[in-house]
């Protein structure tokens, strides 16, 4: 089996790791973190023992137990401070065109591997024509090579089922949390922005990443050719020339309905051009929420 870590470049994730992930919003976790919360104080629910430190503070240490043990432990509690990052990866049969499913593949396993970096959960859901995968997000290290190996199994194929699939996700992410999305999204443009308001009614923070590949933008073809479905089996033999305008103004307006529906629900949208250096993508996204 290949090593799934091979979707990481280490010099890159050197340079990027000295920059946070953060949310936009206040988020809800489990675990002290960077993050804002929508909560005063810590959370009253115990979480766990650990021994005492030279230098924690003596008021959280429980007498019972160092009465039975004779030992000093701490009583841990939780506080609501930490992310939840769900990382949706389109694995329709569009995603095969050009290099966008490679680079969307080493986009989520970037963003994952810096989110368990910091210490927030990353959790990954691969959507095509059926739900090929759904990894529920953890923090520990360890969880990350599920991920990894998730994200390297995955392949793109059939017709896109992210608009249920992210209804699904919306319905069962309890808590706030980091929603990043990575795909064409190329479907219907109603039932998407449909789920985007979804997701963002139940307060998670959304994030988009759309995926392209140039000649989509350009329609820079330049003899007969034939377009292949890549989510069905049709095919048409066109001479570009005749087509390039009225598709140019008609993938123009889609695009530009898309950014106008995400900015209506709060949601960081990003076009992103497959021949882009994905190393700065990812730092202009890490550096722009910072500042926000």
């Amino acid at each position: 089996m290949a090593d799934p870590f091979n979707l990481l470049d280490s010099a890159a994730l050197g340079r990027l790791s000295q920059l946070p992930l953060l949310a936009r919003w206040p988020m809800e976790g489990s675990v002290s973190g960077h993050h804002k919360s929508p909560h005063r104080g810590s959370s009253v629910e115990f979480a766990e023992y650990r021994l005492y430190a030279p230098g924690d503070d003596i008021r959280r240490l429980d007498w019972r137990v160092f009465a039975r043990t004779d030992r000093f432990y701490l009583k841990e509690f939780e506080a609501e401070t930490n992310l939840r990052c769900y990382i949706a990866l389109d694995c329709s049969g569009s995603m095969k065109f050009g290099s966008k499913f490679p680079y969307a593949k080493r986009l989520a396993a970037t963003l994952a591997y810096l989110t368990v970096h910091q210490g927030d959960a990353v959790g990954v859901l691969c959507a095509g024509e059926d739900l090929a995968a759904d990894v529920p997000p953890r923090r520990n290290p360890a969880h990350l090579k599920v991920v990894m190996e998730t994200l390297a199994n995955a392949e793109p194929r059939g017709e896109t089922g992210l608009v249920g699939a992210l209804h699904d996700l919306a319905e069962k992410i309890r808590r706030r949390a980091l929603v990043i999305v990575i795909s064409d999204f190329f479907c219907d443009l109603e039932p998407l922005l449909h789920c985007f308001q979804h997701l963002r009614f139940q307060k998670h923070d959304l994030a988009l990443f759309q995926l392209l590949d140039r000649s989509e933008l350009e329609f820079r073809f330049d003899r007969p050719i034939r377009f292949v479905d890549l989510e069905g089996s049709q095919s048409v033999v066109t001479e570009p020339a005749a087509i390039r305008d009225e598709y140019l103004s008609q993938f123009h307006q889609f695009l530009d309905a898309l950014r106008v529906g995400c900015n209506e629900f709060s949601a960081d949208y990003r076009q992103i051009v497959t021949d882009q250096d994905y190393e700065k993508v990812v730092a202009d996204f890490l550096i722009q929420r910072s500042r926000q």
